[in-house]
């Protein structure tokens, strides 16, 4: 595991184009505390976020992973071009000659994959723990590391993410095309959810029941957009006669589907390289 893991380090560090995406992307990450700064109004309100609560714990794990997890798209381009250039500069090739197995080669990446996301996931909890006592109102400590399940909500969304664009990566063996073909089932799964509409109906409780066996589908259902949690939005919500009574929970068996997609997608990588003439 540790010579798999020293290999993608050092093509990582020899890749320029992915080490300015990851720069690119944790920068991204930092920036979430410019949203202090923002101000909007929705109707007679006037909202300025940083007296929402956003960055009040435990609100502020819900807010922070659902806003990074926007930017997973820089990292995505980091594991595609990693597996494409296997292809293009021909070292899986030499890869395999100098005696590494396909199961290793695919190991490998699937190891480069759960470092960013560790990392990634990491760097939001210190993020969003130097945030909260800045501007939380709530600091106690049973408070404070309260619905950190959000966190492993957002490692397992990257991990089954990336192993996505993997798979894409693999089958198409172009950049280009492999994050297209990721824009392409987006828009295959809208398709899946207009059909659903029309033979259950637009209101059928079925739909979300089935929709969240799709990929990108339970990839996103993994964190819930947190803005319906905002203050001002309550209050909008109650002088209209509505009433917010969503689910922002992370439930296990979302997290036990996209973790089933992720072995589906690892595996399907394997066996696309077995069968491969090199």
């Amino acid at each position: 595991m540790k010579r798999l893991i020293q290999i993608e380090l050092i093509k990582l560090q020899n890749n320029k184009a992915s080490k300015v995406l990851i720069s690119i992307y944790f920068l991204l990450l930092t920036s979430i505390s410019l949203i202090v700064v923002i101000k909007f109004d929705i109707g007679p309100a006037k909202i300025h976020l940083a007296d929402q609560g956003i960055f009040n714990f435990p609100l502020i794990w819900h807010f922070n992973t659902y806003m990074a997890a926007i930017f997973k798209f820089f990292l995505l381009l980091v594991i595609v071009s990693m597996i494409t250039n296997e292809y293009s500069n021909r070292t899986l090739k030499q890869n395999l000659i100098d005696g590494l197995s396909k199961k290793e080669f695919i190991l490998s990446k699937f190891y480069l994959v759960l470092i960013l996301a560790a990392v990634s996931t990491i760097f939001v909890f210190i993020t969003s723990l130097i945030l909260g006592y800045f501007y939380s109102d709530f600091n106690e400590l049973g408070i404070v590391f309260s619905d950190l399940e959000y966190l492993l909500a957002f490692f397992v969304k990257l991990v089954g993410f990336f192993s996505f664009g993997l798979f894409l990566g693999m089958l198409i063996k172009r950049s280009a095309f492999a994050v297209g073909a990721m824009l392409v089932w987006y828009a295959i799964e809208g398709v899946i959810h207009l059909i659903l509409m029309y033979f259950l109906g637009y209101k059928s409780y079925m739909i979300p029941k089935i929709k969240q066996f799709l990929p990108l589908e339970a990839i996103s259902n993994l964190i819930e957009n947190p803005f319906g949690r905002l203050k001002a939005l309550k209050t909008v919500a109650s002088q209209v006669g509505e009433k917010f009574t969503y689910d922002y929970a992370v439930h296990w068996y979302e997290i036990a589907i996209v973790l089933a997609w992720t072995a589906i997608f690892i595996y399907a990588s394997y066996r696309l390289l077995l069968k491969r003439d090199l």
